[in-house]
C-alpha cells in the first residue's frame, strides 16, 4: 500500500470538507475505485463512529483501521487533526499580522471568492434542479430573513416547515 497517496487521500477529503459525514463522498470516490475500500466498510465505520463517544468526524480513522490497519489509522488520525491545527497556527499569525494591509486585503479578497463560489454552486444546483415560484419565494423569504438578522435557527426552522408545507 502507497502510505503517502493514503494520507493524500484522506487529508485531501478533510480539508475540502466540513466536519463529520462531509468527507464521505470524496473518501468513497478516492478509495472504491483503487480496491482499498468497500461500501460495507464505509457503512461499518460509519455505524462504529456513530455510537463511539467523541466527534462525528473519527468514523474516518474507524475506517482508515478498518482498511490499513494500525498505519491506517494512525495516517488517519493525522490527517484529520492536521486541519484543526493548521487554523492554530494561521490564527497565530492572523493575531500578529491582521491589523496589516496585505493581510487586511488578502482576507477580503478571500471573502469575495467564497462567496463567489458560493454563489456560482448556487446557480448550478438552481438550475439544474429547475426554479419556479415556491423556491423563489423561499429564497427570498430566507434572504429577508437574514437581512433582518433573525436569528439562524429560527430561519432554518421556518424555511424547514415551509419546505414541508410547499413541497410535501
Amino acid at each position: 500500500m502507497d502510505w503517502l497517496t493514503w494520507f493524500w487521500i484522506f487529508l485531501k477529503s478533510v480539508l475540502t470538507s466540513t466536519a463529520g459525514f462531509g468527507p464521505l463522498p470524496s473518501l468513497r470516490a478516492d478509495l472504491l475505485p483503487r480496491g482499498w475500500a468497500t461500501d460495507t466498510q464505509f457503512a461499518e465505520a460509519l455505524a462504529v463512529g456513530q455510537v463511539s463517544p467523541g466527534p462525528t468526524g473519527l468514523w474516518v480513522v474507524v475506517l482508515g483501521f478498518m482498511i490499513g490497519g494500525g498505519w491506517g489509522a494512525l495516517l488517519s488520525l493525522i490527517a484529520v487533526t492536521v486541519p484543526p491545527l493548521l487554523i492554530l497556527v494561521l490564527q497565530r499569525g492572523f493575531d500578529r499580522y491582521g491589523k496589516h494591509a496585505l493581510a487586511r486585503g488578502f482576507l477580503g479578497g478571500l471573502s469575495l471568492s467564497i462567496i463567489g463560489v458560493a454563489l456560482v454552486t448556487l446557480t448550478r444546483i438552481v438550475f439544474r434542479e429547475g426554479v419556479d415560484v415556491r423556491t423563489v419565494g423561499l429564497v427570498l423569504a430566507g434572504g429577508l430573513m437574514a437581512w433582518r438578522r433573525l436569528p439562524a435557527p429560527l430561519i432554518v426552522a421556518l424555511g424547514a416547515v415551509a419546505g414541508i408545507v410547499l413541497f410535501a
